[in-house]
């Protein structure tokens, strides 16, 4: 082995004996080209490393960006501008507060309504600044309305300056209305301004004012409880008890649903429900009489009729501007212990219109609601009117007494009226029918009505041999219906127009006729009268009419003929002159027409209202060919189409 190796291999000895020889210690040199290494300690087990966090101020500025930072600066100013200037305005120094702002009322609490009311303020400011630009607004109530609403008055008045410690006293006058004992809210403004603020501060305060009499006294006198289908009387009254007179007063009177209205002393002014009382002097007083029914009602309903009166409004007369007054009745429904019920050819409403031509068939219903029985039960079925024909009435099991035009059914001609237990019911019938509206006799009849009264009686036994007499009623009044006439005709030979063509009508050829309209009216005044028609497609209308100063139209687009009457008045065409209109057509038939008589005009409808009766009326006129039966000159044998 050559030295050099043997010496190596004799290093590597040495290393290894030093390696594993656990008393050697290794010796550190120190070397000033080498950096000095901190000592390290070494952790016996595995932990988890924690990062260092920055703290809040670092972290705030590290994320936060300039436009953050210079909001939240703003944020901070403004809360501080804010607590400042609320520590300003609340503090005892030189601001204002409302707490340091007294509004005294000096004036009486109550008042009489419709008479003036002067209202006496005192207002004081304790303030150690004066208010400046102040206005006194004071807000109550226009009507005899409860509370405050956007219709109140306003009343506006400047007080200047009101300086530290100052007093101003202020004095307004107005007009209060109401019921007696009722309250009227009045509302007390204050509005300033203070030295350095454009700002409007508001001081209010609220008074109640108690009205010790009402300008308009309302009362209404009406039963408390009433049945199903009995008449009701209401009496209004108003009475003036203010000092000083009063123009245009109305009354209204709200109907609760299910009253029917029939009549009332004296005749409303509007409608049915509002009366014009005129001018009133002091003491002055004004009734009203209300006559209806409560219809279509159940047992133990409440009805709430309510009474108005106040003056009117300048824009729209049948309106109330300011109220004065305000009252309530309140109406029980009660089952009536007994009870007839009229019904007529079906409707039980209290008005029925029929025209004379359909026969009336009348039927009571009768009924025992006690829960006792009723000993000898009578129904009594009166007949009047101008329009009976009292020839016609016949009645089933009952009598009719022509000398009194009553009808009666009662245990002679009903054996079970005798004793009706309770909850027994039935009914009994009669029937009759209108006389003719015109005679060469008598004339027109006008305003032509037939009238039935009903009334039911009978006994209720009481403990001690004591008799009750129980009643009851109903009434329907049946208007006939004014006989409307419409006659149309077609016309070749005579009539305002000269007429041509071919007779029999040929085919392609044109041939010309003339079409009239007549009206008649008997009993009644008809409004709103129309006629209308159309044409066939095979017809043309020509265009002239007469008299020409009727108005009469023709729409091309739809073929249809439009004559606008109008009123058509009782007795036209029968006392007075009638009412006509007549214009020309052209028909040009067509070879599929040989043979046949082609309409010339269709069906033709004549519209109204009757203004009595107070329905619509209608009348029904067929269409009209060329068989011209209305010509006298026309021969049948010129109806058919020819070649």
């Amino acid at each position: 082995m050559p030295p050099y190796d043997r010496d190596k291999l004799n290093k590597i000895e040495e290393l290894k004996s030093k390696l594993f020889n656990k008393d050697y210690q290794t010796k550190i040199e120190h070397r000033d080209s080498f950096p000095h290494f901190q000592k390290k300690e070494v952790m016996d087990s595995w932990e988890k490393k924690e990062t260092a966090e920055p703290n809040f101020r670092e972290k705030f500025f590290m994320k936060t960006s300039m436009f953050k930072k210079f909001f939240i600066f703003s944020i901070v100013f403004f809360v501080l501008a804010i607590g400042y200037a609320s520590y300003m305005f609340f503090s005892k120094s030189n601001a204002v507060s409302n707490d340091n702002i007294d509004i005294s009322v000096l004036s009486n609490a109550f008042t009489a309504g419709g008479e003036d009311y002067p209202l006496l303020l005192e207002i004081a400011n304790r303030n150690n600044s004066p208010l400046d630009l102040v206005d006194l607004v004071v807000e109550y109530p226009k009507s005899s309305q409860v509370g405050l609403s956007q219709d109140n008055e306003h009343l506006r008045i400047s007080l200047g300056t009101i300086p530290a410690g100052g007093i101003k006293n202020e004095s307004v006058k107005f007009i209060l209305y109401g019921e007696q004992g009722s309250t009227r809210q009045i509302k007390i403004s204050l509005e300033y301004r203070v030295e350095g603020s454009n700002a409007i501060f508001v001081k209010d305060k609220l008074y109640d004012v108690s009205i010790s009499s009402t300008p308009i006294n309302l009362s209404i006198d009406a039963p408390t409880e009433v049945s199903s289908n009995q008449d009701i009387n209401l009496s209004v009254k108003a009475t003036l008890n203010a000092t000083k007179p009063v123009s245009k007063i109305l009354l209204k009177v709200d109907y609760p649903i299910g009253f029917q209205f029939i009549s009332a002393n004296p005749s409303p002014y509007l409608g049915n429900n509002i009366w014009n009382l005129g001018d009133l002097a002091p003491g002055a007083e004004r009734n009203v009489s209300i006559l209806g029914k409560m219809i279509d009602v159940f047992d133990g309903e409440q009805k709430v009729f309510r009474a108005w009166s106040g003056s009117q409004s300048p824009s729209d007369k049948s309106l109330i501007d300011v109220v004065f007054n305000s009252l309530e009745h309140t109406m029980v429904i009660k089952k009536s212990s007994i009870e007839a019920r009229l019904i007529v050819n079906g409707v039980s409403q209290r008005e029925y219109a029929v025209d004379t031509k359909t026969p009336i068939q009348g039927q009571i219903q009768w009924s025992n609601n006690l829960e006792t029985k009723i000993n000898n039960l009578e129904i009594h079925a009166k007949i009047s009117g101008n329009a009976v024909s009292r020839k016609t009435i016949t009645v089933g099991q009952g009598y009719y007494n022509s000398s009194q035009d009553l009808i009666i059914w009662d245990k002679n001609s009903q054996s079970n009226f005798a004793e009706v237990n309770p909850g027994d019911s039935g009914s009994v019938s009669f029937s009759l029918s209108p006389l003719s509206l015109f005679s060469a006799a008598g004339g027109i009849i006008f305003s032509p009505t037939i009238n039935i009264d009903v009334s039911v009686t009978g006994q209720q036994a009481q403990s001690g041999g004591a008799i009750t007499q129980l009643s009851n009623s109903e009434s329907k009044i049946i208007r006939i219906l004014s006989d409307l006439g419409l006659s149309n005709k077609a016309i070749y030979y005579s009539g305002a127009f000269t007429n041509t063509g071919p007779m029999p009508p040929k085919v392609e050829q044109k041939t010309t006729y003339t079409i009239v309209w007549s009206l008649s009216n008997t009993a009644n005044n008809i409004s709103k009268a129309q006629i209308r028609s159309t044409l066939p497609p095979w017809v043309r209308f020509l265009g002239p009419f007469s008299p020409a100063s009727e108005d009469l139209s023709f729409d091309a687009s739809t073929k249809e003929i439009v004559w606008n009457i109008g009123g058509i008045p009782r007795g036209t065409g029968i006392t007075e002159a009638g009412r006509t209109v007549s214009f020309q057509v052209e028909l040009t038939p067509s070879l599929s027409q040989v043979g046949t008589t082609p309409t010339i005009i269709n069906d033709t409808i004549l519209t109204g209202h009757d203004d009595f009766a107070n329905v619509d009326v209608r009348v029904n006129k067929t269409s009209l060919d060329t068989r011209l039966l209305s010509d006298p000159n026309f021969s049948v044998n010129g109806s058919r189409v020819v070649e």
